[in-house]
């Protein structure tokens, strides 16, 4: 480690400097593999930098079956990488190049995870038996359980720890470093093991690489409506501030979720038909909503969509009128009349009858031996570890109803990368994971998880293949950072309460319109806001630091209000450019579904001097016609050709 003195807004620091040949930012399921993969590929130099080892979304979320997609591997019914490419590339938006890596991928990404202890269950004949999940005409689907990625976080940071490889725990990236080519090199930090009260009192340091790999997740923190883990607050906004371009941002998903203990409640919760129940602020005023709600037609549909949310969960403007997605827009209207919505096992709906679901619903639960009692003895008996996932989080399901609400849950969208996972417009900089945009529309479920392992897999070999060293020099710039200054004489405590405060104003803000309601007025406006508050954020009297702890807060939102005024405005594009209801959202009310623009891919680019947001379109790349003459491919993997 060495030190340097570099100058932030006219204040001098001390600063310590690490350097390795690859620096890994993110200790989810992507980062992990791509650090201990980089480690296997030759490039022994790389270190892993977290805000927080066990903090991500990939430890800490998941559903009643959590989903991981991949080629088929058991039974008799064809399948094929090509076919699977093409299932990718038909939910639209989607880059065929980019959707035929992740299906090529699949198999050996997924045969490394049973490999290091992933429990995924096959049959005696060692076949991994698959079933169908929402948009994939083939069972590629399977799953460990409500836990399947934390499971894979922990078989990772085994194989990670066993390497000795540097973790840096507890280190918030606040920054991108670039050299004076324009290429990623490294990061600027914030932790509390680096505060020194003289020469660095916000604790600040530099992180050199040759090669950066941005495993941050998705754009957790910008909604207060969110299924996302509270401790992860990604960092797309230091991206989009060095350079890295965004693609599809429009594109979320959304679905109930509670709200307690954050867990999406698709699949099972949904198909043993709980009743939903809201109530006043104070818990009072008990109704059963849906039940006065105009859009079903009888008990009959009411009871059947309840059912069909399970694996129709993320919001469907296509379902908003005759389909399940009714619920969500119900539960929507009641949160706007400032009610609080619940979803009751205890109790069956009333005048529920098993006789009247439809005949889909009705063999589903026939088929699971479940065709008695009330929606909790219909859970117990079909899933088990539903109920003790909220057991654990000191949530009793057979005598407590879960508060809902209808959340983000992810984003196809993300940074635009190519097909070896780096930046298309900031070189040596790698996006994996929920955070590079690698999906568009509609994407089956569970593809999300596939995607962490072949991106990071692919970075990993393209980095590896550079033989990259630690750089020696100095050779790097800091962007603007109008928040950083000396730290204030003050009770850090209250100061990081209400940087709190404010950060829930700011998702409120993006679930009021930038969620899956959406209105062109109340954007256009939100987005001058969040542009006026970030023009004045230095000088507002809360946004201080006393210390690391509150410069970490207060770095997140900054980073919260850039990643805003970007996607903001790349949704505000989208409708302006003609767009309409699509994927996980409805645009003005309307749900009549864009069939124009999913062959075209949106891009966004942030002028963080102007803080303004360029757009243009990209027509989608189709699926490549690959080389599969044996001779030929084996004769360029040799180096030949």
């Amino acid at each position: 480690m060495k030190k340097t003195t570099v100058k932030i807004n006219g204040s001098e620091y001390r600063l310590p400097v690490y350097s390795h040949a690859a620096l890994v930012v993110g200790s989810g399921a992507a980062g992990l593999n791509c650090a201990d993969l980089l480690y296997t590929y030759g490039v022994t130099d790389t270190a892993l930098v977290t805000e927080g080892f066990n903090m991500g979304t990939s430890r800490n979320t998941g559903s009643d079956k959590q989903t991981y997609y991949k080629l088929t591997l058991s039974g008799g019914d064809p399948d094929s990488v090509r076919g699977m490419a093409e299932t990718l590339f038909e939910g639209g938006c989607m880059h065929g190049d980019l959707a035929l890596c992740e299906a090529a991928g699949s198999a050996g990404a997924f045969f490394r995870l049973c490999g290091l202890g992933v429990p995924f269950p096959y049959n005696e004949y060692g076949e991994y038996a698959g079933y169908k999940t929402d948009h994939d005409p083939r069972a590629r689907a399977t799953s460990c359980g409500p836990l399947t990625s934390h499971y894979m976080t922990d078989a990772l940071s085994k194989t990670v720890r066993a390497k000795g490889l540097p973790i840096y725990d507890g280190y918030r990236v606040i920054s991108v470093l670039k050299n004076g080519a324009g290429e990623a090199a490294g990061v600027l930090a914030v932790s509390t093991a680096e505060a020194d009260s003289e020469a660095n009192p916000l604790g600040l340091c530099l992180m050199l690489c040759s090669r950066l790999v941005w495993a941050t997740g998705g754009p957790s923190a910008i909604y207060a409506a969110t299924v996302y883990p509270e401790s992860q607050t990604c960092a797309h906004g230091a991206a989009f501030v060095a350079g890295a371009e965004g693609v599809n941002l429009s594109e979320s998903q959304y679905g109930i979720a509670s709200v307690k203990f954050r867990w999406n409640l698709s699949g099972t919760y949904q198909q043993v038909v709980p009743r939903y129940i809201s109530t006043d602020e104070t818990g009072g005023d008990v109704k059963e909503f849906l039940a006065d709600c105009p859009s079903f037609n009888s008990p009959g549909d009411l009871f059947t969509s309840i059912f069909l949310k399970g694996y129709q969960w993320p919001f469907d403007p296509r379902r908003a009128v005759e389909g399940s997605s009714r619920i969500d827009m119900a539960v929507f209207a009641e949160r706007i009349a400032g009610r609080r919505v619940f979803i009751d096992f205890t109790r069956n709906p009333a005048g529920f009858d098993l006789s009247l679901l439809s005949e889909e619903a009705y063999t589903y639960l026939e088929k699971s031996s479940a065709l008695f009692g009330t929606p909790i003895e219909r859970l117990a008996k079909m899933n088990t570890p539903a109920i003790e996932l909220y057991a654990s989080h000191g949530i009793d399901l057979y005598t407590e109803p879960l508060e809902i609400d209808v959340c983000a849950q992810h984003n196809n969208g993300g940074l635009g990368v190519n097909t070896d996972y780096e930046s298309t417009t900031l070189p040596r900089f790698f996006a994996v994971g929920e955070c590079a945009g690698v999906f568009g529309i509609r994407r089956p479920g569970g593809s999300a998880l596939n995607s962490t392992q072949v991106s990071s897999n692919r970075a990993a070999r393209r980095i590896a293949a550079d033989s990259p060293s630690a750089p020696d020099g100095a050779d790097f710039t800091l962007p603007a950072l109008p928040y950083v200054r000396l730290p204030i004489a003050g009770d850090e405590t209250e100061i990081i309460k209400k940087l709190l405060t404010k950060r829930l104003e700011y998702g409120r803000r993006m679930t009021k319109c930038g969620a899956f309601i959406r209105n062109l007025p109340e954007i256009k406006a939100a987005i001058a806001q969040v542009r006026g508050e970030l023009e004045g954020f230095a000088a507002e009297p809360e946004n201080v630091c006393a210390g690391s702890r509150s410069l970490v807060e207060l770095s997140i939102n900054y980073d919260i209000l850039l990643t805003q005024l970007v996607y903001l405005s790349a949704i505000a594009g989208y409708i302006e450019g003609g767009g309409l209801s699509r994927g996980s959202y409805l645009v003005n009310g309307s749900p009549e579904c864009d069939e124009v623009h999913s062959g075209e891919v949106i891009c966004a680019r942030l002028d963080p001097d102007t803080l303004s947001v360029e757009l243009h379109t990209d027509a989608v790349r189709p699926i490549p016609d690959s080389e599969q003459w044996f001779e030929t491919v084996y004769n360029r993997f040799l180096g030949r050709e």
